[in-house]
C-alpha cells in the first residue's frame, strides 16, 4: 500500500516532536514498602519529524508500547526510547509517564490506614547526543498564615498547598523519600481519613508551625540540596488561599552538580 506519510509536505518544515498522547497502560512502580505497586499510567510518546516527510507513523508508537512491558525505570524507559527511536527512524524520541502513586498512611491520633494518592510523572528524552530523565512529584501540604497568626485574636487562616517538585537524579531514590520531604516542610500534611481526635492534633499542630509559601518552598529546597541523590531540581509550592482572591506562588531552582 501507498506510504503517504513519506510523501513531501506542501510546507517543508521540521517538526520538533509529533507523536500520540493519553494512551492508558497499567504501570508497575517500585514501593518502598510492599516493593511493587500497580497503577494506571498516561503516556505520551513523540519523536522528531524531518521536513522532508509529510507525517510519522502513529501505529508504531501504538506497537512499540504494546510490545513494552516493564516496571517503570530509567532502564525500561531508555530501551522504550530507543526502540521507538528506530522504528520511526527518528533522531530523538520523547515518552512521558503520568500515574497516580499510592501509600497507605495511617491518621495521625487514631492511626487508622487509608490509601492518598499521588500525582507523579516520568518524561525521558533520547538523541545522538545523550539521554535526559526528569521525575515530577505533586504533594499537597497544609499551610497557616504566620501574619494572620501574629495579628489575630483568635485564629488564622490557613489552606492547602501544592508542592510540586521537578527532579533530576544521579542514582535510584523512593518516591516515598520526596514525598516525605514535602509533607515535613509545610504546616502539616494532608490525610485522607481523619477522626475528630486526628482533626484536632492536625490543627493543633498546623497552627504550632505557621508557614508562608516562601518558608515551604526554601524548606524544601534545602532539604532537597542535602540529598546526594539529587543533581538537579525545581520546587514550586502553589498556595490556593482561603481569604484572598488569589493564589501565592514560590518557586527555587538549583544545579548541584559540582
Amino acid at each position: 500500500m501507498e506510504d503517504v506519510q513519506s510523501h513531501a509536505p506542501l510546507v517543508a518544515l521540521n517538526i520538533d516532536r509529533v507523536g500520540v498522547r493519553e494512551l492508558r497502560l497499567p504501570l508497575l512502580v517500585r514501593d518502598r514498602t510492599k516493593g511493587t505497586q500497580q497503577t494506571v499510567a498516561s503516556v505520551d510518546l513523540g519523536v522528531d519529524l524531518p521536513s522532508a516527510f509529510k507525517g510519522t507513523h502513529m501505529s508504531r508508537f501504538v506497537e512499540t508500547l504494546e510490545g513494552w512491558n516493564a516496571e517503570i525505570s530509567y532502564q525500561s524507559v531508555r530501551r522504550l526510547l530507543l526502540d521507538i527511536k528506530q522504528r520511526l527512524e527518528a533522531r530523538r524520541a520523547y515518552a512521558r509517564f503520568c500515574f497516580p502513586y499510592f501509600i497507605k498512611k495511617s491518621a495521625p491520633a487514631s492511626g487508622i490506614p487509608a490509601l492518598i494518592s499521588y500525582q507523579c510523572r516520568l518524561t525521558g528524552e533520547l538523541d545522538d547526543e545523550g539521554q535526559h530523565f526528569c521525575l515530577e512529584v505533586d504533594v499537597p501540604v497544609m499551610t497557616v498564615c504566620p501574619c494572620s497568626k501574629a495579628i489575630s485574636d483568635e485564629g488564622a487562616h490557613s489552606q492547602r498547598a501544592m508542592v510540586r517538585m521537578s527532579l533530576r537524579m544521579k542514582v535510584f531514590s523512593w518516591l516515598e523519600d520526596f514525598i516525605d520531604i514535602a509533607e515535613a516542610s509545610g504546616s502539616s500534611a494532608v490525610y485522607t481519613l481523619l477522626k475528630r481526635e486526628d482533626e484536632k492534633f492536625v490543627t493543633e499542630q498546623a497552627f504550632a508551625h505557621p508557614t508562608f509559601v516562601e518558608d515551604v518552598v526554601r524548606n524544601v529546597a534545602q532539604r532537597l540540596s542535602e540529598l546526594g541523590q539529587v543533581e538537579w531540581f525545581s520546587v514550586e509550592v502553589e498556595s490556593m488561599e482561603s481569604i484572598h482572591n488569589h493564589n501565592a506562588f514560590a518557586r527555587i531552582e538549583r544545579n548541584m552538580k559540582g
